[in-house]
């Protein structure tokens, strides 16, 4: 574990050496002061004059300002190195995050990583700190204090020895309760950030929900437990400080009651107040450090289960990784499944796919569709290797995808999911993602085929328009269209659009496949959709129930021959049907009422030109009568 960690010091090497060999001459000049302070003592019991405590009185200026400027030093040193180290261990184990594989990923959970990158690296940071100078100043001072102590008082300075196996006994039996309690509080900060997490995340339902009261009971009960835990240790650690001011007045006591009696006793021959003076000092000094020691200890303890879970990030192998030799060529974008099975991990009882025997030609379009839970996006996931399959192999462009440069592989297997994220920084910086360096025109291109620039087009910075963390400030299928046209910056030999069209309309989807079909001919496009209109027109559609193949062919063959395809088929045209029918019905009422005036007044006028023509009659008749 510290190898692992003391590789993460990198280039504060010299800052990191620096600062204990400067601590060395700060406790140099305290252990040196109270020397000089004994002897100045007595030369004034003496009866000295001033010209005489002059020179004592110099060097004792000296060493002050020599020892404030090691201490200044000390701490500038320290800070830098432990902030660099800081630094780097949270890059380091960012870096082997980047490098984990989807398995390696459900080994830990979102909220574990962010609490050993900031809660852990930050107790690992000041255990640190404390080591390269707390640790060293304080051990060197009990050292050089007992010396000076025995120099200075000889026998007497026999209770110090006496007093450290005590503490340090005491010191043990605490730091050995305190580890499991600070073992167990780490996983349970997991769980509180994963509460923030889940709730941060999903605040839309929560406020739909009417459910902050009950969040807020859940993260109460969380943080009550963090707290229990933490209180309970630091019951345990606050130990440490009546147990040593028990030692430190004990031994004051015993130092002043037998000094001041050899001091009176012997008039100052055997024992004086100089050296009784320079006693209690490095008394002080002692106890102090024993204090300090024990401080250290308890950080120590503290960082211990953070540096344990931080170093299991990093020395975490990826499952997936480049092979020896790596294949940087890819000749089409053929894909063959040769009797795959695959399961989550080794130890899973279920297999999310068995034995799929499927092959696709370079430039095919394939369609994918299946029941909630049927492996299809499973299936596709292993195509650009973010799983290797359990059994079997697949391939692309003829080459096992475990060949492959992975960089190189996932660079021309461009993969669009439903809920692709989008990183804050403006449109065209989300879409260079797809290329670094793609021009204007490029970007434009692209999303005009995916059906893009007319809505960014309304924006008033149009491809400057800046995107929030997460997209926020899109809807989902803008969200899902962008993602499209970031993808087909690429150029890939295959194109996997994982339900990526299922926020936009049926017209929008429509145009998307079009645009696709024109714009990348040779490309392999698999589409994974729940509506039957979006994979209808595909070369072949697969259909997938439980991880097994259910169906394959076109549209009119599983029209035929697939049951599951053919009712889903048939239950959205009937529901496509019921709601065209629903929408005209208001405007056929209204024709049918439109037309049942014009009847009405039609007839009504028919009946008064008739009525009209009698009365013309009656009256002709009569007058030639």
């Amino acid at each position: 574990m510290l190898k692992t960690l003391m590789a993460s010091i990198r280039e504060y090497k010299r800052a990191a050496i620096a600062t204990p060999i400067i601590v060395s001459g700060e406790v140099v000049m305290e252990v040196a002061i109270p020397f000089v302070t004994a002897q100045l003592i007595n030369t004034i019991q003496a009866g000295a004059t001033l010209s005489e405590m002059l020179p004592y009185a110099g060097v004792l200026i000296g060493m002050a300002l020599a020892s404030l400027a090691f201490g200044i030093g000390a701490g500038v040193e320290c800070s830098i190195a432990s902030c660099g180290f800081a630094k780097n261990l949270r890059h380091d184990v960012f870096a082997a995050v980047q490098t984990f594989s989807f398995a390696n990923i459900d080994q830990f959970s979102s909220s574990s990583l962010v609490t050993r990158l900031t809660t852990d690296v930050t107790n690992v940071q000041l255990a640190y700190m404390m080591i390269i100078r707390t640790a060293v100043r304080c051990p060197m001072l009990l050292i050089c204090g007992i010396i000076m102590a025995f120099i200075m008082a000889g026998p007497m300075a026999l209770v110090f020895v006496i007093i450290v196996p005590f503490l340090g006994f005491g010191l043990f039996k605490v730091v050995r309760t305190v580890h499991p309690i600070f073992r167990s509080v780490f996983h349970k900060y997991d769980a509180l950030n994963e509460s923030v997490e889940e709730n941060v995340t999903g605040m839309r339902d929560v406020k739909s929900y009417v459910r902050q009261d009950h969040e807020k009971q859940k993260f109460g009960v969380a943080a009550q437990d963090v707290c229990r835990d933490f209180t309970r240790a630091e019951k345990i650690l606050a130990l440490n400080t009546p147990m040593m001011n028990l030692a430190v007045y004990t031994v004051f006591v015993v130092v002043l009651q037998f000094g001041s009696y050899i001091i009176i006793s012997s008039r100052g021959t055997v024992f004086n107040v100089g050296q009784l003076s320079a006693l209690t000092t490095y008394g002080f000094m002692i106890l102090m450090a024993l204090m300090m020691v024990s401080m250290v200890f308890a950080m120590i303890t503290m960082a211990q289960e953070s540096a344990e879970r931080i170093v299991e990030v990093i020395e975490t192998k990826p499952t997936i990784t480049n092979p020896e030799h790596p294949v940087t060529e890819m000749k089409d974008g053929s894909i063959d499944f040769d009797h795959v099975t695959f399961k989550y991990s080794e130890k899973a009882e279920h297999r999310a796919l068995a034995e799929i025997d499927l092959h696709i030609k370079s430039g095919e379009t394939i369609g994918i569709m299946g029941g909630t839970g049927s492996a299809k996006t499973s299936l596709v996931n292993l195509i650009s290797r973010l799983y290797d399959v359990t059994e079997g192999s697949v391939k692309v462009g003829g080459v096992d995808v475990r060949d492959y440069d992975l960089e190189y592989l996932r660079n021309n297997v461009a993969v669009v999911l439903q809920k692709n994220v989008l990183f804050s920084g403006t449109i065209k910086e989300n879409l260079r993602w797809g290329k670094a360096d793609a021009t204007d025109d490029e970007i434009r291109e692209v999303c005009e085929l995916a059906q893009a620039d007319e809505f960014i087009q309304g924006f008033p910075k149009k491809y400057d328009t800046y995107i929030e963390q997460g997209g926020t400030n899109v809807s989902g299928g803008q969200k899902q269209r962008l993602c499209i046209a970031r993808a087909l910056l690429k150029h890939p030999k295959v194109l996997i659009l994982d339900d990526s069209t299922s926020a936009v309309d049926t017209k929008t989807d429509a145009l998307i496949r079009e645009g696709l079909a024109t714009y990348l001919p040779e490309t392999t496009k698999i589409i994974i959709a729940q509506r039957t209109s979006s994979v209808e027109h595909a070369d072949r559609i697969l259909v997938l129930d439980n991880g097994h193949i259910a169906g394959l062919g076109t549209h009119d063959e599983l029209m035929k021959t697939c049951d599951f395809y053919r009712e889903t088929y048939e239950q959205q045209n009937r529901a496509n049907e019921n709601a065209a029918t629903d929408a005209n019905a208001p405007a056929a009422a209204s024709a049918a009422t439109s037309a049942a005036a014009t009847d009405g007044n039609h007839t009504a006028a028919t009946a008064t030109e008739v009525s009209a023509t009698q009365d013309s009659t009656t009256k002709g008749g009569v007058a030639g009568e």
